[in-house]
């Protein structure tokens, strides 16, 4: 792009505004030719959303700066912060593919990557048998987890546990009675609010690992979230149930959260008639 003077409104830019443009990669000419024709100026229009990004992409030839608009804080967005994990999205995920329990582990409890690390009082890592047959899957944790560090805590906790026994299996024992437990979220969002699609993409490599290091034979996905983000599906739970679907080429069981079936009992037969498919697929491999 050539070189072209100076309009007389850019001598008129502040401090402040200079400094926002040089965050961009602009730089503003000042030479010491005649200001430009006004007929010149009145053709300037304001800047795009593609204008902004092509300016941002642009060499650092001096060349002449868009009309600013009325305020300056509209004219020039402020910079965007920096993400909190610089590493490339498939790079990260990557790296996490080659941790072992520990390494992940640490990964999780050091874990910036999105803005619930600002809120939580611990990560929620898992709990169990590394090595079980079964794994279930929750959605985020909540406060009492967030308290305790640990999954399925709490009244929704303890009718898990019934669960679990009612089909032989316990998070505190091993071998054929062994489930490992783990959320698709390891950090509690605020005020127990739904999760959301960034927090949850930046979760997914580390619940991924899990499976891949428990290799269970099933996995049981509790909960309208835990369920959507396994399956990357909008479909309620209801039009999922009674069915077989995979997760990493793992038999996936869908069922409802035991919080849920605190609040309507009456579903609680539905969720014995999943973990009886869940049994079933497991002994028909």
């Amino acid at each position: 792009m050539s070189v072209v003077d100076e309009p007389s409104w850019v001598s008129g830019l502040d401090a402040r505004q200079r400094a926002m443009l040089a965050e961009m990669g602009v730089k503003v000419w000042a030479p010491k030719s005649a200001p430009a024709p006004a007929a010149q100026a009145s053709t300037d229009a304001t800047p795009t959303r593609a204008d902004e990004g092509a300016l941002a992409r642009a060499p650092a030839t001096p060349v002449a700066v868009p009309r600013p608009v009325t305020s300056p804080a509209e004219a020039v967005p402020a910079p965007l912060p920096a993400p909190a994990d610089p590493v490339l999205p498939d790079d990260r995920a990557a790296r996490i593919a080659a941790l072992d329990w520990p390494s992940l582990q640490e990964t999780v409890a050091a874990c910036e990557a999105c803005g619930l690390c600002r809120s939580r009082r611990h990560t929620v890592f898992g709990v169990g048998d590394s090595q079980a047959d079964w794994m279930v899957i929750g959605e985020a944790p909540g406060e009492q987890e967030d308290l305790k560090g640990e999954p399925f805590v709490g009244p929704a906790g303890q009718l898990l546990d019934r669960m679990l026994h009612a089909v032989g299996r316990s998070r505190t024992d091993g071998g054929e009675r062994g489930v490992y437990i783990a959320n698709v979220l390891k950090c509690r969002p605020p005020a127990n609010r739904n999760p959301q699609p960034e927090e949850v993409v930046r979760c997914e490599p580390y619940l991924r690992r899990q499976v891949a290091l428990v290799q269970p034979k099933i996995i049981l996905a509790m909960g309208r979230f835990a369920v959507q983000s396994l399956l990357r599906t909008d479909e309620p739970i209801g039009r999922l149930r009674g069915r077989v679907h995979r997760y990493e080429g793992v038999p996936v069981i869908v069922t409802y959260h035991p919080a849920y079936l605190l609040r309507n009992p009456a579903d609680k037969a539905k969720s014995w008639a999943d973990l009886c498919l869940a049994m079933d697929t497991v002994d028909g491999q």
